[in-house]
């Protein structure tokens, strides 16, 4: 209990340093910001496939039926972190930007017989971009200036995203092969987007639109996955996961600031609009184990981001107005494939327990962008599990895993991106029982 007591004081010690940014993008200036990868160290090196996983050894909170087969010794205890380089490139214009991120802390055990719980810190969303644009424009006769042109230029700010805590319970039902489980998660955040036109010339004064939008909501995850074992001992796996949709109790709000230079003079409009909500997400997942040393799996999930509601500045009846609409967003399709082989899982030697991990995936863009989707994106993956064999720890592992995204439209921003994520599975029998003679 007291090592429970103390993962739970690393853990709240913890969040203290994870509410930085995970991402540069420009792109997460809009809605929610850049979606978070869910899953841990062992999933990202098979490019985030999981929702018919059931590692013991694991924390897999991508299904929460999981939970359900960590065994009756073992408290895991999982946390990642992730470094990334991003290529940005616009028509001719290109821009690299580097970022380092804690990730999550995640933890298992089981309390009673079939029933495993799990509890931790995950990202959903991330805000975080600081970039410029100038251009030459013509003067006016409302700007005192001499000079026939005048340099414009708009800075765009962002920064914040959305994290949740969970309570999760698995449970091994008395049907052969079905595990049921659930997730509580406790949602919070604060998304600051801002940007601010000013020209060369003082006289013509500033003007500044500011977003600001604090989350604070429950949601519920649940899960199932039903295992088939063949005469091989071969196993297949199918993995299905629900969360309903909620409002994100949110209180958005924008503010047009008009400021004089000269007279020091700050004309102030300040909006409010109505809560934003949060998608409906489903999944469906497929896994296969060959001789307790091949691992395939496949994954499907479906957000119903269409049905969002989400705040929108703009003309609406004749007037400018700060209001809640559902064109913000597109449903999102995310397909993942991925595998892991292990030479001999259970071998004396550290290389023959090594896990080699693969992955490829795509995903739809949620966003839509001055009324054209958002770029699509296309990601590949490579990792290893290095197992820690030692005089008393022979359990855990070290996951290393690097991954590459590209996000690409026809007509806006291409970003790519390499990542390099990290994640210590600390896997030790807490709770054995001496015996003594």
């Amino acid at each position: 209990m007291k090592k429970i007591l103390f993962s739970a004081l690393l853990f709240f010690v913890a969040l203290t340093v994870a509410a930085q940014s995970g991402t540069n993008s420009p792109y997460s200036q809009f809605g929610y910001g850049k979606l978070a990868e869910q899953s841990q160290g062992f999933n990202r090196g098979m490019n985030g496939v999981g929702l018919a996983f059931r590692e013991g050894g694991q924390v897999n909170v991508l299904n929460p039926a999981s939970y359900s087969a960590v065994d009756s010794l073992s408290f895991i205890f999982d946390v990642g972190m992730s470094m990334q380089r991003a290529f940005f490139k616009e028509e001719n214009r290109k821009r690299n930007a580097n970022n380092a991120n804690f990730e999550y802390i995640t933890a298992v055990f089981r309390v009673i017989k079939n029933l495993g719980v799990s509890f931790g810190f995950l990202p959903y969303s991330n805000v975080g971009y600081n970039f410029t644009n100038s251009k030459i424009v013509p003067s006016y006769s409302a700007a005192p200036i001499t000079n026939e042109k005048l340099t414009e230029t708009v800075k765009y700010l962002g920064e914040g995203g959305l994290r949740k805590l969970y309570l999760g319970a698995g449970y091994q039902t008395p049907l052969e092969g079905l595990s049921v489980g659930f997730n509580f998660n406790y949602m919070w955040g604060d998304i600051n987007n801002s940007f601010t036109r000013s020209y060369s010339e003082t006289s013509v004064g500033t003007y500044t639109r500011e977003y600001a939008m604090n989350v604070r909501c429950f949601e519920f995850d649940f899960g199932a996955q039903y295992t088939y074992k063949f005469k091989n001992k071969d196993e297949a796996t199918i993995g299905i996961t629900y969360s309903p949709g909620h409002d994100a109790n949110s209180d958005p709000t924008c503010m047009n600031i008009m400021h004089n230079t000269q007279s020091a003079v700050r004309d102030t409009t300040k909006f409010l609009s109505a809560s934003s909500t949060l998608p409906t997400r489903i999944g469906i997942g497929l896994s296969y184990r060959h001789a307790k040393s091949w691992l395939f799996g496949i994954d499907y999930t479906l957000q119903k981001w269409s049905s969002v509601k989400f705040p929108d500045y703009g003309t609406y009846d004749g007037k400018a107005q700060y209001i809640v609409t559902t064109d913000n967003f597109n449903d999102r399709h995310k397909i993942n494939i991925g595998g892991e082989y292990c030479p001999d899982p259970k071998g004396l030697k550290r290389s023959s327990r090594i896990r080699y991990r693969f992955g490829v995936g795509y995903t739809s863009s949620y966003l839509n962008i001055n009324g054209e989707k958002g770029p699509k994106e296309f990601s590949m993956s490579a990792g290893v599990g290095i197992p820690i064999m030692n005089s008393w720890n022979h359990r855990s592992t070290v996951n290393i895993g690097v991954q590459w995204q590209k996000m690409s439209t026809t007509s806006m921003l291409n970003e790519n991106t390499i990542l390099l994520n990290i994640g210590l599975t600390f896997n030790e029998k807490w709770f054995d029982k001496w015996m003594f003679d």
